[in-house]
């Protein structure tokens, strides 16, 4: 088992910025890809980024150029530093851990986004 525990969230005027970060612990052996969705009220939850161990990097196109995903490998740790952010980017933000084929959610993180 892996459990996630995430933090930074909070409230933010938009144009402002805030870092997410992500802890695993548990059996965190051959821990693959940590990524961040999110999930606004009456949404679907959507993908924002993902980091593979390799380092390999996608995001989601409203994140691109705003957003900047990253991790820590000896930390087992993956972060998200969210700047210029909009009122849209208001939601509970998720951790997501890829094991083998199993695959683990942090709790979430709220991000408010004041106008």
């Amino acid at each position: 088992q892996v459990q996630l525990v995430e933090s930074g969230g909070g409230l933010v005027q938009a144009g402002g910025s805030l870092r997410l970060s992500c802890a695993a612990s548990g059996y965190i052996f051959s821990i693959n890809t940590m990524g961040w969705y999110r999930q606004a009220p009456g949404k679907q939850r959507e993908l924002v980024a993902t980091i593979t161990r390799d380092g390999n990097i996608n995001y989601a196109d409203d994140a691109k150029g705003r957003f900047t995903i990253s991790r820590d490998n000896t930390k087992n740790t993956v972060y998200l530093q969210m700047n210029s952010l909009k009122t849209e980017d208001a939601a509970v933000y998720y951790c997501k851990v890829t094991q083998y084929v199993n695959v683990y959610w942090g709790q979430g993180t709220r991000v408010t986004v004041s106008s």
